[in-house]
């Protein structure tokens, strides 16, 4: 029965982290309809908003009483931890406009070294030899994912900061989720971090849409980003993860990155050499180095 669990769980969150995978090659085939990252995000985020109030009324009447209602301080809490999404988002898309989708979502696991130092500034103690060893395997693997060592590939400076900061902001994310107002049902959670993420990408489409927009993106691929990004991924997530473990739960999510890679190299037909999938590998073998307890395992 409690391989059952497992096996589920890992089912659950493998789906979650291919459905994340997928998300950046849509965007990339949004651009190429003539759409805007203004556009995308804007109905990614309120088709998500939508979604989230359709399954948290469906809960309340549900359980009713049962589900414990977020105070004041809760919303606000996971409104303002939601920005990090919010800016996630917009930095991740504009980076796609500047380098392959391949690219930027090696960028995007930087959250792995990222989410060392972050723990070790919060929690003030430095990290063990296991996660300095996944650090360095994460940089190597990245060093060749990039094609970094090809002195004939040149990567637009743009995409890379872009794809470094989406990459912090993230690491925000997952922090803040992980220890803002965990009382409460985890699609409630979803929806006030979502509330605070549309600040931002309101904002930031206020700021940066020049000319009509295109309402079209509502029809074509509001839906589909809504459903890949933010709302099919967070509820099996938080499905999935009870059941394997955060430990388990984090190595089965890195699935997002080979298949992020897949769906560029055959739907944009990016190119992707034996080197690039070699630093993939690493990285992937990093996650899992970090993520196991060895002590138990020996």
């Amino acid at each position: 029965m409690m391989k059952n669990s497992i096996l589920k769980g890992v089912f659950l969150v493998g789906l979650g982290a291919t459905s994340y995978g997928m998300l950046a090659t849509f965007v990339k085939i949004a651009y190429g309809e003539g759409f805007t990252t203004p556009e995308v995000t804007i109905a990614q985020f309120t088709y998500g908003i939508l979604g989230m109030l359709l399954i948290n009324a469906f809960q309340k009447s549900k359980k009713g009483s049962e589900v414990v209602k977020a105070s004041t301080k809760n919303i606000t809490q996971l409104m303002l931890a939601g920005t990090s999404l919010g800016m996630t988002s917009v930095f991740y898309y504009l980076a796609v406009k500047y380098i392959p989708v391949s690219i930027a979502i090696v960028l995007l696991m930087q959250t792995v070294w990222m989410g060392v130092i972050f723990e070790m500034i919060l929690e003030k103690k430095a990290p063990s030899t296991q996660k300095i060893i996944s650090v360095l395997i994460v940089l190597a693997g990245t060093a060749l994912a990039t094609n970094l060592i090809e002195s004939s590939v040149e990567l637009d400076w743009r995409g890379i900061v872009l794809g470094l900061l989406a990459a912090t902001s993230f690491t925000t994310t997952m922090f803040t989720a992980n220890r803002v107002a965990t009382q409460i049902s985890s699609a409630q959670r979803s929806l006030y971090m979502l509330l605070g993420g549309a600040v931002i990408v309101t904002g930031f489409a206020i700021a940066t849409q020049t000319g009509a927009f295109n309402f079209d993106i509502f029809l074509k691929w509001g839906i589909v980003l809504a459903l890949f990004g933010t709302i099919i991924p967070p509820l099996l997530f938080n499905a999935g993860f009870p059941l394997t473990g955060i430990g388990l739960g984090s190595i089965v999510s890195a699935l997002e990155l080979p298949v992020s890679v897949l769906m560029a190299y055959f739907l944009l037909s990016e190119s992707v050499n034996t080197l690039q999938w070699f630093g993939i590998i690493l990285i992937i073998i990093a996650i899992v180095i970090m993520n196991i307890n060895f002590k138990k395992t020996l």
